[in-house]
């Protein structure tokens, strides 16, 4: 008989953060399929388990599959745990689960921390439709196509990010979906925990006064607001904002913003008439 994979959440940061059913499996598996040794044996000294551990993660993933599959075809009971949060959200696993489930090996879900909930929770945007992704495109030019195409979107996005891409991603954010809510959630249940709220571009203008940017970085961008059905043509809706003080650069960018459509369509249709 074939043993079960346990998908255990663990904390993302403070170690108080873990259900009592998590450590009781932890404790009595007989291997703990885990991104970095190091990182999970410290969060089982808390808890004074002692099992054997065994590195699963993004390099290894398709060879390690086959051996803890292998594992749990002989009947052993594995735990699956990231460095942090639950298993599989933007962290190596679903091939493991995938096979897993395909060979008919029982998969047991241990619910636990999330930073993407966690974040999300706490705020103070709407949560009754979001929007998930995990990390947003490193390089600028992918990252800018792929919010082009969330600008229609009126559900909260979340996304993770790297510190030292986060103003870059900011100054994206501010050009492409303008001035919508964002919050910047760093730390999450640590104990440099923070929350800041603004819009992009002024998240963007207090992160760049500091030092540096650290830590764990969790992004929830506000609804967007439904365009607005207006027949002004283009090229007179830019010159009336154009008349009214608005410089010509900004004047596309708004009508862009209140039609949905990104600066380059505005360009190209004006262009045209």
């Amino acid at each position: 008989m074939s043993g079960t994979l346990y998908i255990v959440a663990t904390p993302i940061g403070n170690l108080e953060d873990i259900t009592t059913r998590a450590v009781r499996i932890l404790g009595e598996v007989d291997l703990i399929a885990c991104e970095d040794t190091r990182q999970t044996r410290k969060l089982l000294d808390r808890y004074s388990i002692a099992k054997p551990l065994v590195s699963y993660h993004e390099h290894n993933e398709r060879a390690r599959s086959a051996d803890l599959l292998r594992e749990l075809e002989a009947g052993k009971n594995i735990a699956l745990v990231s460095d942090a949060g639950t298993p599989l959200i933007a962290d190596p696993g679903y091939r493991l689960v995938e096979q897993a489930r395909n060979l008919g090996i029982a998969v047991c879900p241990i619910p636990g921390p999330s930073a993407l909930l966690a974040a999300l929770s706490a705020s103070g945007l709407p949560t009754d439709s979001f929007f998930f992704h995990g990390f947003l495109p490193p390089k600028r030019g992918q990252r800018r196509k792929f919010l082009e195409d969330l600008r229609a979107s009126e559900a909260t996005l979340v996304f993770y990010e790297a510190p030292h891409r986060l103003l870059d991603a900011l100054e994206d954010l501010a050009e492409i979906l303008g001035p919508r809510p964002v919050v910047v959630a760093r730390e999450l249940t640590k104990i440099h925990e923070e929350f800041l709220r603004g819009t992009a571009a002024e998240l963007r203008e207090t992160l760049e006064k500091r030092p540096s940017v650290k830590g764990e970085i969790t992004l929830i961008i506000g609804k967007g607001e439904t365009a607005q059905v207006d027949d002004t043509p283009l090229a007179e809706a830019v010159e009336k904002l154009v008349e009214s003080g608005v410089p010509r650069m900004d004047a596309l960018k708004t009508v862009a913003r209140q039609r949905g459509l990104s600066k380059r369509e505005v360009y190209k249709r004006l262009n045209e008439q």
